[in-house]
């Protein structure tokens, strides 16, 4: 609609069309209002009975809430009004009529569980605080873009349909490739370490990840947004330097650009920016402090990997955001480099939030001797990976890198129940449409 007024540029004095909504009609006898919405904000439309036209009046007020409509008229001054104006019309048109049976209330007025929210997410996105989660998300990954462009990163977009797993066969799904079996790709890892090894050296990728993992928490999905980092001529403590600025300038961007979201969802006055310097915890001081903590059945021992109610226990403990490092290289994957004075140690890093694990990284095996046992260690045929394996005979540099979760990172960032809440249409063990 080319002459068409957004609600919050209406000025009294203005003639207007505006489109959107019908959020709510109040009907007062001799006089009436309807309250438009569009993606700005609220206006409200006045109808004086006794001096419109009949049709008019009948139109607008028999329309049903979240029909679609337009409208043209006069701005006016209105202290009372919810936004200090309204608009009196000179002609609506029901543009798209909503059935009167809505399966959830745009208004908020009247919850709606997750799953009916899910089920209805266009119905669910006229809320103001649901808008306010995505307008957030695509200020966070617009920040992160810029934050990797000031470390000297280009972008970069790998293949999503492979013929082996990064970490073999496990949690992956399996899909038909013109008479061949695929998977789609559990992470760019193995991609972006071959780029890492051109002269493009620093690289960073935000794109799916297709995990088939069957789990049914609040903080896993299926298919999900991975933030990558690699960079040739970098250790696990540089990378460890890029991820927690990647995390800040999220913060930083949502701080300054988000204020009336933040409103939205009832955070403003509790949002903080990171502080100071994310600890760098070790993985054994990580499991001394979490046993001191009393909070397990079970004292951990060394090899451990961290259950939830560990990382939520260190995590109180901590208070913020921290690294866990140096953990055992049994339990890390074939890629990650171990400590040249001590094999038994990984260089790979966790990046934790209170609540749980954001970022999983570390510095990679660059050596190709060393990069064959690591697989043959795990259980892995080197000759499936021959496409990787190969590069790393042509001159290799040393590199470092990380994954972190988009949906975690957001889940945590505005404290949301359910990472559901932070994807549009989630892909779950459940869900699979729409």
């Amino acid at each position: 609609m080319q002459d068409r007024t957004y609600t919050a540029d209406a000025e009294p004095g203005d003639e207007v069309t505006v489109a959107g909504w019908v959020h709510e009609i109040r009907d007062l006898g001799g006089i009436a209002f309807l309250i438009l919405r569009d993606t700005t904000g609220k206006i409200q439309i006045k109808f004086e009975k006794e001096e419109m036209d009949d049709d008019l009046v009948e139109t607008g007020l028999d329309v049903s809430r979240e029909s679609v409509i337009k409208v043209s008229g006069g701005v006016e001054e209105e202290p009372r009004a919810p936004t200090g104006v309204e608009v009196t019309p000179e002609s609506l048109e029901v543009v798209a009529p909503a059935d009167p049976e809505l399966p959830l209330d745009p208004s908020g007025k009247v919850d709606a569980d997750l799953s009916t929210r899910l089920d209805n997410r266009t119905l669910d996105l006229r809320k103001d605080d649901v808008q306010s989660i995505f307008e957030i998300r695509s200020g966070v990954l617009n920040a992160v873009r810029d934050q990797f462009r000031e470390f000297d990163c280009t972008e970069i977009n790998t293949p999503k349909i492979v013929a082996t797993g990064t970490e073999g066969g496990t949690e992956l799904f399996p899909i038909t490739y013109f008479g061949e079996e695929a998977f789609m790709n559990q992470s760019p890892q193995l991609f972006k370490q071959l780029i890492a090894g051109s002269n493009v050296e620093r690289v960073f990728e935000i794109g799916p990840i297709f995990r088939a993992e069957e789990h049914n928490t609040p903080r896993h999905l299926n298919e999900a947004t991975s933030i990558d980092f690699e960079g040739a001529f970098c250790d696990h403590e540089d990378a460890m330097d890029v991820a927690e600025g990647i995390v800040k300038s999220a913060y930083e961007a949502v701080q300054e650009n988000f204020g009336d979201e933040l409103e939205a969802l009832g955070i403003a006055d509790e949002f903080e920016v990171p502080e100071g310097d994310f600890p760098r915890i070790s993985y054994e001081e990580a499991i001394e402090r979490i046993n001191a903590t009393g909070e397990l059945d079970e004292q951990l021992v060394w090899g451990d990997d961290l259950s939830t109610p560990a990382e939520e226990a260190l995590g109180q403990d901590v208070g913020g955001h921290y690294f866990i490092t140096d953990w055992p290289s049994e339990i890390k994957p074939f890629y990650i480099k171990d400590h040249d004075d001590d094999p038994e140690l990984s260089t790979g890093f966790d990046l934790m939030h209170p609540r749980m694990e954001l970022v999983s990284g570390g510095q990679r095996e660059h050596r190709h001797e060393k990069l064959i046992e690591g697989f043959e260690q795990q259980g892995l045929d080197p000759d499936q990976f021959e496409y990787y394996t190969k590069m790393f005979k042509y001159g290799m540099p040393p590199h470092a890198g990380f994954g972190l979760g988009g949906e975690r990172l957001l889940m945590t960032l505005l404290n949301l129940d359910n990472i559901r809440e932070a994807v549009l249409f989630p892909r779950d063990r459940q869900r699979l449409s729409p």
